[in-house]
């Protein structure tokens, strides 16, 4: 089990939301847990490596 950061918001009665990773790949659900779910999904999807081309967010250090 490994724990991975998400943002998320409602707006007008929807729950939208994205992995801190993965900011290019946003979605939607009428409860946070629903939500939560999807993105458990969207995790599994795209460190499956069956997409290509992902785009993730990393860090650097620099001097």
């Amino acid at each position: 089990m490994k724990n991975v950061k998400y943002i998320y918001w409602q707006d007008e009665g929807m729950w939208f939301g994205y992995l801190e990773e993965f900011p290019d790949y946003w979605t939607q659900a009428e409860s946070k847990e629903e939500l939560e779910d999807n993105l458990r999904d969207i995790y599994q999807e795209l460190t499956s490596g069956t997409i290509p081309c992902v785009r993730r967010v990393a860090e650097l250090e620099v001097v």
